[in-house]
């Protein structure tokens, strides 16, 4: 109702059940949902005190703001099929509190790189930090879930005391945070290196990935209200002496 009324003072003439049809077209029906596709369209942008409840209620990364046990979402995303290689996946790894972020490359979408991704990048960095992570947060992807006795990804987490966390099904926004930095490194990163360089192997462009996630990590400030202009990781060692 508030959206007719507002384009009717604009000379815009659309009625309020339109209005929700678009919205449903659009899979923006709910408020939380305009605020995701408005951060995904125009970046990190600065919440309101109103707006910020709101994403805190609907989604489980937010109510995990704090860095004594950051939450981590994780996510496979496929990068795209290489001449000579096939096709390259990314494991993702984002902080909730910092934005902070982990990214490897393989050829394949299995349970064993969704641990490797952890145990090689992910752990080390927090245990340099001293921090402890308790919960990871993934969509129901089977590199992810299975029977807990077999299944190596559930293992590990088992093994390390790692709270395993799941999306709603058919619901991956709830995964918002390593959604949107799969938007950013597509964007950012490998449309940009593959325009530019022909990369024959995986660890080619893993290396120049490496390079584009210091500077995301320890050079370049996010805006929003996570950091505030700062870069992730000064917003981590910022946390650690609240």
């Amino acid at each position: 109702m508030k959206v007719s009324d507002q384009l009717r003072l604009e000379n815009v003439s659309v009625s309020p059940s339109t209005v929700r049809n678009l919205w449903i077209k659009e899979s923006m029906e709910t408020r939380y949902k305009r605020l995701l596709r408005m951060e995904e369209e125009k970046g990190d942008v600065e919440l309101t005190e109103e707006q910020i409840p709101l994403l805190e209620k609907a989604n489980p990364c937010f109510r995990e703001h704090h860095v004594e046990s950051p939450l981590l979402c994780q996510d496979t995303f496929m990068v795209g099929s290489l001449k000579g290689i096939g096709r390259v996946y990314l494991q993702a790894v984002v902080d909730t509190f910092g934005s902070f972020a982990f990214g490897k490359l393989y050829t394949s979408k299995l349970p064993e790189t969704a641990v490797d991704v952890l145990y090689n990048r992910v752990l080390p960095f927090y245990e340099v930090q001293g921090l402890k992570i308790e919960h990871v947060l993934t969509d129901n992807g089977r590199e992810y879930c299975g029977k807990p006795m077999i299944h190596p990804y559930q293992i590990f987490l088992e093994l390390y005391d790692i709270e395993h966390r799941r999306t709603k099904v058919a619901r991956p926004r709830t995964n918002g945070f390593v959604e949107r930095f799969n938007r950013t490194v597509l964007d950012e990163f490998f449309r940009e290196a593959f325009r530019k360089e022909f990369y024959p192997s995986v660890e080619k462009l893993q290396k120049a990935l490496d390079l584009w996630l210091h500077h995301y990590n320890y050079e370049r400030p996010h805006r929003g209200y996570r950091n505030m202009g700062s870069r992730p990781i000064e917003t981590i060692e910022a946390g650690k002496v609240i």
